[in-house]
């Protein structure tokens, strides 16, 4: 096998890798992402859950009062929790993405190198072959 057709066996093997790298970090991102918008819905609906007991103005006495903004304060920290993990959560998503963006990059970029050597050896192979055509025949064909 020449150098040239090593090289590119070299570069197609190493397109694939990249490709299912970024193939791996789109699951990835995906699952960051998926993640990213399950914490965001608790975190909506537990704040919708904590606004609505903190509002209410219904208690029988003050027992009933005191477990009802217990609750609600427990809520409200449960939101407060939740909005941090969200917040943390973002980041990861943000960081897969970029993360994704670099491997299409290093995939895109040993695709280039592939597709130069493959044209480079096709433009040696080729003047080869046409030379070997124009030694055939007579000069008034």
């Amino acid at each position: 096998m020449t150098p040239e057709r090593r090289r590119i066996s070299r570069l197609t093997r190493l397109e694939r890798i990249r490709a299912i790298a970024k193939q791996q970090l789109a699951a990835d991102t995906a699952e960051a992402e998926r993640v990213l918008a399950q914490l965001n819905a608790l975190t909506e609906r537990t704040r919708e859950l904590a606004s609505e007991y903190v509002s209410r103005r219904d208690p029988a006495d003050g027992y009933a009062l005191a477990q009802l903004k217990g609750f609600a304060a427990g809520l409200c920290e449960i939101v407060r929790a939740s909005g941090n993990e969200a917040s943390n959560a973002r980041g990861h998503a943000d960081r897969k993405m970029s993360e994704l963006a670099v491997a299409e990059r290093r995939r895109a970029a040993v695709e280039q190198r592939l597709n130069r050597a493959q044209r480079l050896l096709e433009m040696r192979e080729e003047p080869a072959s046409s030379a070997q055509r124009r030694r055939i025949g007579t000069e008034l064909e």
